[in-house]
């Protein structure tokens, strides 16, 4: 019998362990049972096959195998972090206006979002 004093609610924001998609809320109070680690059986699946992968390859549990299509595509994005970045300091160093750069920050921030996924 589970008690109330048993039942932990779950109040943080929790992200897919394998795509980094936010998770939905549980709409069940009081649901028993391990809370939600991916977003789909297919994010699910390619935990697994990493896993597998990294200990038959002997690399530490907490190595991260980027092939070479996602390295590029990771150092695009940081890339145009940078740019959008510079773009704020040089619209400031010139003396832009609070609205120009305020959109200049909101594509800092927008870039910044996209960095989050890794995958």
């Amino acid at each position: 019998m589970i008690t109330p004093e048993r039942v932990k609610t779950r109040t943080e924001t929790r992200h897919c362990g394998w795509c980094g998609q936010r998770l939905p809320e549980d709409s069940k109070a009081g649901k028993v049972g391990r809370p939600r680690r991916y977003c789909s059986q297919s994010c699910r699946q390619r935990a697994y096959e990493r896993r597998s992968a990294v200990q038959r390859g002997g690399l530490p549990e907490d190595a991260v195998v980027l092939s070479a299509a996602e390295l590029a595509d990771l150092q695009d994005r940081l890339f145009q972090l940078r740019c959008a970045a510079e773009d704020v300091m040089t619209a400031a160093n010139d003396g832009a206006s609070p609205a120009e750069l305020r959109s200049l920050a909101d594509a800092v921030v927008k870039n910044a979002h996209g960095l989050e996924r890794l995958r």
